[in-house]
């Protein structure tokens, strides 16, 4: 019996160690991939609309109160999602946005969300110079030349290189709020009933995304759009009572056609292309458990202007760990920190398709 525990005792020691080990290579900047690329909008924008003329701005306080560089142009009072997602994938620094991303440092991914953008090159545009999904891919091209230059310095090949890294996209959420949802300034909603709008929106989403895989990318991150009529923002414009709760409803209905079209498109995408694999995040479920489910939902965490942004070194709430939105769109550190969370390590069957990003880095 003493040879047992013995022998049991030293299993686990020897388990502990390998286990500190790991975290601490990942700690000192050995990620599971050598590179993360990011796309989409202000829940992964970390700057990159700081210096455009645009009102969809993050560059003050008191965004940034809780991030240790203060306000860097993050829609959050300190991290946003893909930051979590990169911290989990063991990224000792955070992902540069492209606007400052320099020299060799693009190697290890870049970020070229910008706040306001979308699927659709018209959305979010009413809120000034932002930088849309095809926008984005041009700037990847850029990305792309260097890395091509860099690499071939050494001798490498960057088809190799990228096939192994991760490249995130996130967006359709302002084709909705900043487009279909906003007639008075557009007109698709109009022109195309909700399915049929998240129909257009993915099938100019698949187009991206090819471009996207033409030019080297083979590990996708795909996130679906969140419960968007439960914002601040939109419930303070659909209003109260039965008739504001049923906008609320329409609203929720419509991007979760986009959120069923996504998901379907993943499965199509990893038929269709070659060594190619992709994954759906199903944000709208995580957002609907604990225990995002449980924080404060009514309200933003501070003071806003028109319930979409926060007021510049306006009031903001004590308790931020226990609220869901930071402003009115956006969420909080702590709910940022559980969707990206979940992305890399799934806690239900339900939260990603048909894996998650810990077991994608695997493929």
């Amino acid at each position: 019996m003493a040879s047992q525990l013995k022998s049991l005792f030293w299993m686990l020691l020897i388990f502990l160690l390998l286990s500190n080990l790991q975290q601490h290579c990942n700690a000192v900047g050995d990620p599971q991939v050598p590179c993360l690329y990011v796309f989409g909008e202000s829940l992964s924008d970390d700057g990159n609309n700081n210096n455009r003329l645009t009102l969809t701005k993050a560059n003050y306080l008191p965004y940034g109160v809780d991030f240790p560089k203060g306000p860097t142009g993050r829609f959050s009072n300190g991290r946003n999602m893909l930051d979590v997602l990169a911290q989990n994938l063991g990224f000792d620094e955070y992902i540069p946005p492209f606007a400052t991303a320099r020299g060799e440092e693009i190697l290890r991914g870049v970020n070229y969300a910008s706040g306001s953008a979308g699927i659709r090159n018209e959305t979010g545009r009413i809120y000034g110079d932002i930088i849309s999904m095809d926008m984005q891919l041009k700037n990847y091209q850029i990305t792309l030349s260097q890395i091509n230059k860099t690499l071939g310095n050494r001798n490498m090949s960057t088809a190799e290189y990228l096939s192994k890294c991760i490249f995130s996209v996130a967006i359709g959420t302002n084709d909705y709020i900043a487009n279909y949802l906003f007639p008075q300034f557009y007109t698709t909603s109009r022109i195309y009933t909700p399915q049929q709008y998240a129909v257009v929106l993915n099938q100019q989403l698949s187009q991206q995304l090819e471009t996207l895989y033409k030019s080297g990318a083979r590990k996708f991150a795909l996130f679906g759009l969140t419960a968007l009529g439960n914002i601040p923002f939109e419930r303070s414009a659909c209003g109260s009572g039965s008739s504001g709760s049923a906008c609320v409803d329409n609203i929720n209905n419509a991007t979760q056609l986009f959120n069923v079209g996504l998901k379907s498109l993943v499965a199509q995408l990893n038929t269709n292309l070659t060594n190619a694999t992709f994954i759906f995040i199903n944000a709208s479920g995580i957002e609907s458990s604990p225990p995002i489910a449980s924080k404060v939902a009514n309200v933003s965490c501070c003071e806003t202007l028109l319930n979409l942004i926060c007021v510049p070194s306006g009031k903001i709430c004590r308790n931020r760990t226990n609220y869901k939105y930071w402003d009115g769109v956006h969420p909080t550190d702590a709910v940022y920190a559980v969707y990206g969370e979940r992305a890399y390590q799934a806690q239900s069957p339900s939260d990603v398709y048909p894996f998650d990003v810990n077991q994608l880095t695997q493929v």
